[in-house]
């Protein structure tokens, strides 16, 4: 197949994006599964997931070998994702994008931050995955409204998923539109992603096996003529400008470990293009890097909070905030950083910044895209980004939140992000596309000039 070997022989790279008709309808699994075939060709594949998703990235980029990143329209805009889309898969061969729920569903009753729009905004095919499982006739039903819902949306091949036997399958191909099946793919309980409460478990914890998923992948779907329908994505029209001047040195710690795992690439991308290198450290393992500033992400922390409670990590940060080093946290960073956080009726002593205490619940708090007006020292400006968290955050009386909420919950009374000294977390995982890199990086500067 050196045909599609785009970068060795000079033919335009290409793009696809598979989406399916509703959430649970197979698209993950399909999606890992098309990347590992390509992967297993010796291509270079640049994955890619529409929406605020953390998880599934992970498994995107431990099956390609290439960071994964999201694509939002809502929090990224339609050139923010053509940006990301132009800067990331230059010496790949084919990017392949995975879906979010159903191919129309966006923010409210509209496209904005559907797969469909990131597809209109890139102007490429889309690969529609259908559970037919139950039905065959009105499988042809199904694809005729979602080619003709929008016509604008390219549409270019159907994966028939969870179908029963070849004759099943066949039913459905002599009922469909003029559209081709580019994959019939059986009921196989053996090939899933297993998932827990905050969506499909890290990639780190997999056990399925990608070389098996693959090969389940090449003997139901024609990986060959999804490469003929891919095509070149649409570049941006407008390029981002911010973290222009001063590029001096500074160095930003980035929690990464089972409890701090929520990450956008793009944000590290961001980080390096303001000048600033990239530290990791754990601190479930009691790490205190030497460094500027620090950013905690979100993730896991209730799964790892006795151990979170007893390290040295958690114990030093209260006295670097009040020397003045940037701190900046997201939700599971956000739980972290306050005084405690109760779980089950234990009360666990936290990292203390902040003047409040955390409580897991039961039930699920905030799910959803999140806007906001930041009126801070250092973070300026309107943000954009998503919420998703079991737990509600208690705030002293005198706690200073900044961030002004015209979308989402926050912490509490329409309003986000708390903030003491130069330090400051949210519930809102912020997205790069709007949230001032720039304005923190050079904060994180100052402060190593001390």
């Amino acid at each position: 197949m050196d045909i599609y070997k785009t970068n060795s022989i000079g033919i335009m790279k290409r793009s696809v994006l598979i989406a399916g008709t509703h959430s649970g309808v197979g698209k993950t699994t399909v999606a890992m599964g098309v990347m590992a075939a390509l992967t297993k060709r010796n291509m270079k594949v640049q994955p890619y997931k529409v929406g605020p998703d953390y998880i599934d990235p992970t498994h995107h980029t431990a099956i390609c070998g290439r960071s994964s990143r999201n694509l939002d329209t809502f929090m990224m805009g339609v050139d923010g994702v053509r940006r990301t889309v132009d800067s990331s898969y230059k010496d790949a061969d084919i990017s392949v994008i995975e879906g979010v729920m159903g191919l129309y569903d966006g923010m409210n009753s509209t496209e904005i931050a559907s797969s469909a729009h990131v597809a209109k905004s890139l102007d490429i095919p889309v690969i529609l995955v259908v559970n037919v499982h139950g039905m065959s006739r009105s499988a042809a039903a199904i694809v005729k409204g979602f080619t003709e819902f929008d016509k604008d949306v390219n549409i270019a091949g159907v994966i028939l998923n969870r179908v029963g036997s070849p004759r099943h399958a066949q039913m459905i191909k002599d009922v469909l539109p003029d559209i081709p099946v580019v994959g019939t793919v059986p009921r196989n309980n053996d090939i899933k992603v297993p998932s827990r409460h905050l969506g499909l478990h890290m990639a780190s914890e997999q056990d399925y096996d990608v070389g098996k998923l693959a090969e389940f992948i090449e003997e139901n779907i024609d990986i060959d003529a999804i490469l003929s329908l891919a095509s070149e994505p649409k570049k941006p029209e407008v390029e981002d400008e911010r973290c222009v001047g001063n590029m001096s040195e500074v160095t930003i710690g980035v929690a990464r470990d089972s409890a701090f795992c929520f990450y956008y690439e793009e944000m590290f991308d961001m980080f390096r293009k303001c000048g600033a290198k990239i530290e990791f450290f754990s601190p479930l393992d009691g790490d205190i890097p030497e460094v500027d500033g620090m950013y905690f992400g979100g993730g896991y922390p209730e799964l790892n909070i006795a151990k979170l409670e007893k390290s040295r990590t958690t114990k030093k940060l209260k006295d670097l905030s009040a020397d003045g080093m940037p701190i900046y946290g997201e939700c599971g960073g956000l739980q972290y950083l306050c005084s405690s956080y109760e779980i089950e009726d234990v009360v666990y002593g936290m990292a203390d910044l902040f003047p409040a205490e955390t409580v897991l619940t039961k039930r699920l708090q905030a799910l959803g895209y999140t806007e906001g007006v930041a009126k801070g020292k250092f973070i300026k400006g309107p943000v954009r980004g998503h919420e998703f968290h079991y737990s509600l955050t208690e705030c002293d009386s005198d706690s200073r939140l900044i961030y002004e909420m015209s979308r989402g919950k926050g912490i509490m009374n329409g309003k986000d992000g708390i903030t003491e000294h130069n330090s400051l977390a949210s519930y809102m995982h912020a997205h790069p596309g709007s949230f001032p890199v720039d304005s923190f990086v050079e904060q994180c500067r100052k402060y190593g000039r001390k």
